[in-house]
C-alpha cells in the first residue's frame, strides 16, 4: 500500500467553469487559515483505499491512522510505502505487527500514487467551493473520500500505472 497526507482548508480554489451564454458565472473566494488533514493509503492493483480525516499531521495522528489500517486489514501483511516526513520515522511511532514501513526516496512525490488521488479529489470536489465552517469542509471532504473508497475501479485507474 502507498500512504500520504494532504491538507485541505477553507481557501477556495477558483477555476474556470462553463456557463451558457450570455450568463457570466460568479464564484466566491475565501482566504481563511483553517485546515484539516486527510490521511489515505491505497493498494493500486486492487483499488483498495483507507482514509481518515484528522486535525493535524504528527506522530499521534499517524499512529491513529496506522492502527486503523492494521485493524481493517488484520489478516494481511502490509508493506506501507510512504514519504520521509518526520512523523513517519518518529521514535514514538509504534508500527503495528502486520505493517512494515518502507520509505520513498527524498524529494520524489511523483513515485507515490496517492498524490494523484489528492489531485483528482481537489479537481472534482473542491474547486469553486466556499465552506461556511471547518465542519462543512470536513463533511465535504468526508463525502469525497467515501465516494473514492467505494469506487475501487476509479482508484485503480488513477493509481495503477507501471
Amino acid at each position: 500500500m502507498f500512504q500520504d497526507e494532504a491538507r485541505f482548508g477553507r481557501i477556495s480554489d477558483v477555476r474556470r467553469c462553463w456557463a451558457p451564454r450570455p450568463m457570466r458565472p460568479l464564484c466566491q473566494a475565501m482566504l481563511t487559515h483553517e485546515y484539516t488533514y486527510a490521511y489515505a493509503s491505497c493498494e493500486p492493483a486492487t483499488g483498495t483505499m483507507d482514509a481518515l480525516i484528522l486535525p493535524q499531521v504528527n506522530t499521534q495522528c499517524m499512529q491513529i491512522f496506522l492502527d486503523t489500517v492494521a485493524a481493517r486489514h488484520a489478516n494481511d501483511h502490509i508493506v506501507m510505502v510512504m514519504d520521509g516526513a518526520g512523523w513517519h520515522s518518529s521514535k514514538k511511532l509504534v508500527v503495528p505487527k502486520n505493517i512494515r514501513l518502507l520509505a520513498l526516496p527524498p524529494y520524489a512525490p511523483e513515485l507515490n500514487p496517492v498524490e494523484h488521488l489528492w489531485d483528482d479529489l481537489r479537481e472534482k470536489c473542491f474547486h469553486n467551493k466556499v465552506f461556511a465552517s471547518s465542519g462543512a469542509l470536513e463533511d465535504h471532504l468526508e463525502m469525497g473520500l467515501l465516494a473514492m473508497e467505494n469506487t475501487p475501479e476509479v482508484i485503480k485507474s488513477i493509481t495503477h500505472w507501471p
